[in-house]
């Protein structure tokens, strides 16, 4: 069996387990957020926090949750970092820097989980478990949060009422991500990663020296940095590190964690709003873009161009060989295209062509399937676009799930997809004009602009992967990144919220014989083509410089 034989096989799986998760646990979802019962558990987490879970939010409250929450986040995992000299299970490691620590915490409390640091060698077993593992769960469901009170803005009528953002949080995680990633971590052990808390041992004689490892509750991390679409590794070398992802199984079933939830969440989306047809239409958009980008990507790393990738099979170069070409290209698309970020490949080893793939997923707003909530938030919005185009092909005022998209509605959606190409772009020239920050370059030419603007289109869309070749673990790129993160998660929420709130006070308006049917496939492909056109050429500039220079030049 030929290696492009054994990825498209290896692809068909991949589907054919999500096809077969899609309605199940979609239905299980909204029946979580739609249910008015707690259980036993959540209530004691309610009453520890001195939260009410039957008290309906606005739009305003529901938001200062969300911010309180993760200003409390943020502080806590700092400080947890700033301590680690002092606290047990350190494994002897030192306290983190003032500017790592922060970049650290804004990156793991955002979903973004980038890392400017070697994680064997920075963080003891207290940070890894009790900080970034906590945060892996807790931001996951922050974002799924945001999504089902988007949803519930859809469903609801002349009532500004979104839900309850503490209730949200405990159900998403205590009934959807604990479970699922408890399953999953005990396949992992099986499979061969690792779960203990060993200290470091020194391995074997290599070269006159000797290698250190130290252990670590890496299956249980593992599981959850996939399933909540986190992506910071136990290991520097991420998902490519034999402990977190031994055999190509393992390499499957991590990308299988990665697209279960955001895709599932399309059909809790239909189920939530009455019209699982609606569901399937947002789920159709999500698939065309990611079998294409899927395919696209195989293409360029498979393509045959010289006797070294003949010989090889594809351009091997960076990828791993237990997984090869067909699942890094698997793997590269699907943690690019959410806002995972987690890698079992070197994304800059990729082709010019490659590298770009990676880079236009992110740009796209991650949103085919994107991140746990933030990848549906995203493409509702990217909806109220598509319909608003439509209507002013047609001159009639635009609908979307019995909602008029007026004035307000159109400005907010406007307002959100303009926010991250900005934090970008502005992040990215800066750093490009100044004289110090390019020194951080690997790279001279495009290859080296594309490290700069791969790491603030990666900050900015809450991804977390790296180019590699940039040397990020500077004052300039660990304070800049982490504002980019931050502003990148939290002012999108701000308009998503605001825009629930506005279409939860709206009267439903009755379809009509010139009403667009948004369940169809003639809006599909309308919003694929707004979703390419609005948002992926908005960069094109930038990649210009960059990714497709480069392509162009090999």
């Amino acid at each position: 069996m030929g290696p492009a034989t054994a990825a498209v096989l290896q692809l068909a799986a991949l589907i054919g387990a999500l096809a077969l998760c899609y309605v199940p646990f979609g239905t299980y979802m909204a029946k979580v957020y739609s249910s008015d019962t707690h259980w036993r558990v959540e209530r004691w987490i309610y009453k520890g926090i001195g939260a009410d879970p039957d008290a309906e939010m606005r739009w305003p409250a529901y938001l200062r949750g969300v911010l309180a929450f993760s200003f409390v986040g943020v502080l806590f995992l700092y400080l947890l970092q700033r301590l680690q000299g002092v606290l047990p299970g350190s494994l002897g490691f030192s306290s983190v820097n003032p500017a790592q620590s922060f970049n650290t915490a804004v990156s793991f409390v955002t979903n973004t989980n980038w890392q400017s640091y070697y994680g064997e060698q920075t963080m003891g077993h207290v940070v890894q478990t009790a900080g970034l593992a906590v945060q892996n769960f807790v931001s996951a469901a922050v974002g799924i949060a945001v999504a089902v009170a988007l949803v519930r803005g859809f469903a609801r009528s002349r009532t500004g009422e979104i839900g309850n953002f503490w209730s949200d949080l405990v159900r998403g995680t205590v009934r959807v991500l604990v479970p699922v990633a408890a399953v999953a971590a005990v396949i992992l052990v099986a499979c061969g990663a690792i779960q203990n808390f060993s200290g470091i041992h020194e391995v074997g004689q290599f070269m006159g020296g000797s290698q250190q490892w130290n252990g670590g509750a890496v299956a249980s991390q593992e599981a959850i940095k996939e399933l909540g679409t986190n992506g910071g590794g136990y290991f520097n070398a991420n998902s490519a590190h034999p402990f977190e992802n031994p055999t190509p199984f393992t390499n499957l079933l991590e990308i299988f964690l990665i697209l279960l939830i955001p895709f599932a969440l399309t059909r809790t989306f239909g189920v939530m709003v009455g019209s699982v047809r609606q569901g399937y239409a947002i789920l159709a958009t999500m698939g065309a873009i990611w079998l294409g980008f899927t395919a696209l990507m195989m293409w360029t790393e498979f393509a045959h161009h010289g006797p070294a990738l003949q010989a090889a099979g594809g351009a091997m170069e960076g990828k791993e060989v237990r997984f090869g070409v067909g699942g890094s290209s698997i793997f590269a698309v699907a943690t690019t295209l959410t806002s995972t970020g987690a890698v079992d490949s070197f994304h800059s080893s990729f082709t010019g062509l490659g590298g770009g793939i990676t880079m236009l997923g992110m740009m796209l707003g991650e949103i085919a399937p994107g991140g746990t909530g933030s990848g549906l938030y995203g493409i509702l919005v990217m909806a109220i676009i598509a319909v608003f185009i439509a209507g002013l092909m047609v001159g009639r005022t635009p609908e979307y799930l019995g909602k008029k998209i007026g004035s307000r509605e159109i400005k907010l959606s406007a307002i959100y997809i303009l926010i991250t190409p900005a934090l970008v772009l502005v992040f990215t020239a800066v750093s490009m004009a100044l004289p110090t920050p390019p020194h951080s370059m690997l790279n001279p030419g495009a290859h080296g602009f594309s490290e700069v603007l791969y790491a603030f289109t990666s900050a900015a869309n809450n991804n977390g992967s790296a180019f590699a070749g940039l040397n990020a673990n500077t004052d300039w790129y660990n304070t800049m990144t982490g504002l980019a993160m931050l502003f990148g998660r939290f002012l999108p929420m701000v308009f998503v919220l605001a825009l629930a709130g506005s279409l939860a006070e709206q009267r439903p308006v009755p379809a009509t014989a010139g009403t667009l049917r948004t369940e169809k496939p003639l809006f599909t492909g309308l919003l694929v083509g707004a979703i390419l056109i609005v948002t992926g050429l908005t960069y094109f500039p930038a990649l210009a410089l960059g990714p497709l220079a480069e392509g162009l030049a090999s």
